[in-house]
């Protein structure tokens, strides 16, 4: 495979690499993340890479490490893995704040055309988490395309597919069965040559069945949902990028119990369109759409033309990024108090030495 079937290269790409092809250096695509070690898909074949040290004492943020689905700058190394000297930039990136108490984000898959937002049309069905997950999705660059699987199970298709559409406004909806195969060839045109798609979604969905239909062979394990809340269990327990025959990657996730937002810049206005362009209407600037006068936001609600529900995770979203906000600028101040200490106290030392 060349770089553009490997999916993601671009002109960008060339440019920034260029200088290190010069020196002799070649290009790979990170397929598999585990403790720091590394696989690559390559032109020639498969390789397994470490990052260097130096790249590693110089990186403070997490995010800024190799990701699956990164294109990465490699130096072989006879007898030894790779090393990985650099990060070429990427494209899009989907991210979601770190799980646990440190503020930083964890980049889930990197340099995607397509994110499919997986979700059951079973008892996990839930329109706020796919609001959650299509702000995510926007914010990423990629184009979101919702993927509603078991259709099989689901006795008032018609009513939840009116549901998602009412919140997903212009994006790709598909109900399919990846347990029947029903509808799956709705995917197909995703899912061309050098495209890269990952699937994104909580566990149960049926992540690792499609999975397993894209490649035409059972590459991962699948479990049945709990009975009594169709809540998944983790079959998935990495990230990776996976060539298929149609010639696309795919970059399969492990279900996710939590997506906690890192960045909503673009993702909040874009899931939200339309309160967005309601408020355009509010007869204050600074409406809060919470019982001022004049408040076109509300007056919709009360005309039956948007749901209270819907406003509410807006506010929710919203508060979620105002934390997140505060709790990154909060880090950015102590990172500088470091920064600025340890430069004083190498100015203090010098006369010493």
């Amino acid at each position: 495979m060349n770089l553009i079937e490997l999916g993601g290269w671009s002109a960008t790409c060339d440019r920034a690499f260029a200088p290190w092809a010069e020196a002799g250096f070649e290009a790979g695509r990170v397929a598999l993340e585990h403790r720091g070690a590394y696989q690559l898909l390559t032109p020639v074949g498969n390789l397994s890479a470490e990052v260097a040290g130096q790249f590693r004492h110089q990186t403070e943020d997490s995010q800024t490490f190799p990701a699956v689905g990164d294109w990465v700058v490699v130096q072989r190394q006879e007898g030894a893995p790779a090393i990985i000297h650099a990060v070429l930039p990427r494209q899009s990136e989907f991210v979601r704040k770190a799980a646990g108490g440190k503020t930083e984000g964890q980049v889930v898959a990197a340099n995607i055309d397509t994110v499919f937002l997986v979700c059951g049309l079973d008892g996990d069905f839930n329109l706020r988490r796919i609001e959650r997950y299509l702000v995510a999705a926007w914010e990423s660059r990629a184009r979101p395309v919702i993927v509603l699987n078991k259709a099989d199970t689901c006795a008032d298709l018609g009513d939840r597919l009116a549901q998602v559409e009412s919140i997903a406004i212009g994006v790709p909806i598909h109900a399919v069965s990846a347990a029947t195969g029903a509808g799956l060839e709705q995917l197909a045109p995703y899912l061309g040559p050098g495209q890269t798609v990952a699937l994104i979604g909580s566990s149960g969905v049926g992540k690792s069945t499609l999975t397993n239909h894209f490649l035409g062979v059972p590459y991962q394990a699948t479990q049945s949902v709990r009975a009594d809340d169709s809540h998944g269990r983790h079959t998935t327990t990495g990230r990776h990028l996976l060539p298929l025959p149609s010639g696309a990657l795919l970059i399969d996730t492990p279900g996710m119990r939590e997506l906690q937002l890192w960045t909503t810049s673009e993702g909040l206005g874009a899931t939200f369109a339309d309160i967005e362009e309601l408020a355009e209407n509010c007869r204050f600037r600074d409406c809060r759409h919470q019982g001022e006068p004049g408040c076109a936001v509300e007056d919709a609600i009360a005309a039956g033309d948007l749901e209270r529900d819907r406003l509410h995770s807006y506010h929710k979203l919203q508060r979620e990024q105002q934390w997140i906000d505060q709790r990154q600028d909060a880090r950015a101040s102590l990172n500088s108090k470091r920064r600025w200490k340890t430069i004083h106290k190498a100015m203090r030392d010098r006369p010493k030495q």
